[in-house]
């Protein structure tokens, strides 16, 4: 109970603290002018409040990740409490702070769009494929996901393909339609309820005064029920996204760029809904460790329900809260994929029409755009949930990878203090990596080569950068890349 306190006190502390750092670091103007009232288009540029725009995006950026994804990494044991608390601070939230403020510094620019900027044309191409490829991949995963539950809360009353066909056609609404007009108006009540459903487990967690286990040195070692086949690094790392870092975020911040009014909205929008995010993993993880009786009896229950972390949500949540707390709580693990996979069609749509410089405010425009999106998303359903997924999490570690060495690229431009993302862009350049070179759905190479690799090329890209900091400072600060 100790550790996890401490954990929560840490991420307050972070935002409170290290969060100013951040914005004395990117030094904002409040009177500039912004893109939501300089470019307003009544379809993607629309300013909105403040308190609007934080719950939009911590609905956008939440989705199954810090709920299934904190499940499953609990699995490890309380080095999850470290990995959430130090990445949300140094790595998740730093990156999505300056996605989200390089976004409203230029025009609310698509992540991709930004990466060119900083990493050249070649880098900005790149980024184009691999980024719609993940914006297409989130939108199945977020179909299939909550589809299932929907279908286990109504006790099959519709069937799961049935309950596909519902969420697309949301997604086709959500994506189509002015951001506030469907987004705008129902992301606050299912934001109610997503908070709703962590404050009611943390208060039964307390109250019943469940063993959550210790952040000790003992427990810092891998407790996996299957420790040779999934090692802490990288496993844990990728399998915790978005409760610590997650490249997806990069692809949110820009809708909500083109909705704030200043950029001193940027701190509690950006990095207080990473911390948000972290606080509702951490919740997570702590009753998944503590409910069953322990990490082991986690593992346990997990291995026998082929790693099905919805079925160990959906137990916790009827546990402890009863009946009409159980459906509040589901409700808010459905709405969080569904509103994290709506925004990332639109978000690929955006992305598509902004290399295209296609005018988003014809309906027409953005039908032409969305549904060849649609279709891939669709057929990608009718794959192994479990596979998309997996390729979904490594996928979006090395977004966030690249949006860590576009920031560094851009501090050092700017003549600023590199090292904020220059170190996290190293360790996640590790992470991605190893993993892709170690796991199943990789290259299943030997944890001995993985690791000499991956930290290779870490080490590499970090070297070659600080040995070309003179040549980068040299060049002009990038306004354009065609």
């Amino acid at each position: 109970m100790i550790s996890f306190c401490l954990s929560v006190l840490a991420l307050l502390l972070g935002y409170l603290i290290y969060s100013r750092l951040m914005e004395r670091i990117f030094v904002i103007d409040p009177n500039r002018v912004t893109p939501a009232v300089s470019m307003q288009d009544g379809v993607d540029y629309v300013p909105m409040p403040v308190w609007k725009i934080f719950l939009i995006q911590f609905l956008n950026i939440a989705g199954l990740g810090p709920i299934f994804g904190a499940v499953a990494g609990a699995m490890w044991g309380p080095s999850a409490f470290l990995w959430i608390v130090l990445g949300s601070v140094f790595a998740g939230g730093v990156h999505d702070y300056f996605s989200g403020m390089l976004s409203l510094k230029h025009k609310g620019e698509s992540i991709t769009e930004i990466t060119g900027r900083y990493l050249g044309t070649g880098m900005k191409q790149f980024m184009r494929v691999f980024t719609i490829l993940l914006m297409v991949m989130v939108g199945a995963v977020f179909i299939m996901g909550p589809a299932k539950i929907l279908n286990d809360m109504t006790g099959g009353f519709f069937s799961v393909s049935t309950w596909v066909w519902i969420i697309f056609v949301y997604y086709v609404l959500s994506t189509v339609l002015p951001i506030d007009k469907v987004i705008g108006k129902i992301y606050p009540l299912f934001g109610i309820a997503l908070l709703f459903m962590a404050i009611g487990i943390a208060t039964v967690m307390f109250s019943r005064g469940l063993p959550i286990p210790e952040l000790t040195w003992d427990n810092l070692g891998n407790m996996h029920a299957s420790p040779e086949k999934f090692p802490l690094f990288p496993m844990l790392f990728v399998t915790i996204a978005c409760g610590a870092i997650s490249g997806f975020h990069a692809s949110q911040s820009p809708m909500m760029a083109r909705c704030m009014t200043s950029e001193k909205q940027g701190r509690p929008i950006f990095y207080g809904a990473m911390i948000t995010e972290g606080v509702v993993a951490l919740i997570w993880a702590a009753i998944s460790m503590s409910f069953f009786g322990g990490v082991r009896e986690l593992n346990d229950v997990l291995v026998a329900q082929s790693g099905n972390a919805a079925y160990v949500v959906n137990l916790i949540s009827n546990s402890l809260l009863g009946k009409v707390g159980g459906i509040l709580a589901l409700l808010g693990v459905v709405a969080a994929p569904i509103t994290s996979g709506d925004t990332a069609f639109r978000s690929a749509r955006l992305i598509v029409a902004d290399f295209m410089k296609s005018k988003q405010s014809s309906i027409k425009n953005r039908l032409l755009i969305s549904a060849p999106l649609f279709v891939i998303g669709y057929g990608l359903t009718l794959i192994d949930f479990g596979i998309i997924w997996r390729y979904f999490a490594w996928t979006n570690q090395s977004l966030a990878t690249v949006v860590l060495w576009t920031v560094t690229a851009y501090l050092i431009k700017e003549r600023k203090p590199y090292w904020i993302t220059l170190v996290p862009a190293v360790f996640m350049t590790a992470v991605a990596t190893t993993y892709i070179l170690v796991a199943p759905e990789g290259f299943s190479l030997t944890p001995e080569i993985s690791y000499t690799v991956g930290v290779s090329v870490a080490l590499i890209l970090m070297i070659a950068t600080l040995l070309n900091l003179k040549r980068f400072r040299s060049e002009p600060a990038v306004e354009a890349v065609a």
